[in-house]
């Protein structure tokens, strides 16, 4: 298998483009991670705070150096726009497997971008050798229950009381694919 650190490539899909994160992505990030909506099923609230989210990309990109995952920003073909981001995280060599997840903004929902990202992501696990992904989600979260639905994931499990937000413990799904 060769390591995905050394893999960062865009990867392109028939309306979008995903590129390998870096620092200045923050500045398009920001806007999503302030939406209540947009961050309604994640785990932190939104955010004013743009050093904040400064941060979290940073720290993104390190991990990204690292091997230990890869993040992307997705960007339409036709004018680049900014869609939102995707990452294929935690990548266990050993097991061969990792966790998907995504988020996109508001004018992106219901195009169908999260699934053909998604696809594109699976196919790039798939070819570096993983043979399972795993994504999980806030339970209630509809519409990345359907995307995973159409990739193929099937629902593995009920974790009860597995995030802790704003004070309140929120149970989440997990939805596994074999490769």
């Amino acid at each position: 298998m060769i390591p995905f650190a050394k893999r960062l490539t865009v990867l392109e899909t028939e309306r979008l483009r995903l590129q390998p994160l870096i620092e200045a992505d923050a500045a398009d990030i920001f806007p999503l991670m302030g939406d209540p909506e947009v961050m309604a099923f994640l785990d932190m609230p939104q955010t004013d705070e743009p050093d904040l989210v400064a941060e979290l990309v940073r720290a993104q990109v390190a991990a990204m150096g690292q091997g230990k995952a890869v993040y992307w920003t997705i960007r339409t073909l036709d004018g680049a726009d900014f869609v939102g981001c995707c990452e294929l995280a935690d990548i266990d060599r050993w097991h061969k497997r990792a966790e998907i997840g995504f988020m996109l903004g508001r004018g992106s929902w219901g195009s169908g971008y999260g699934h053909e990202a998604m696809q594109a992501v699976v196919a790039y696990a798939a070819a570096g050798g993983l043979r399972r992904l795993i994504a999980t989600i806030h339970l209630g979260n509809r519409r990345s229950e359907t995307i995973l639905e159409k990739l193929g994931f099937k629902e593995e499990g009920l974790l009860r009381g597995h995030v802790l937000r704003e004070g309140e413990r929120r149970d989440c799904q997990v939805f596994g694919l074999l490769l």
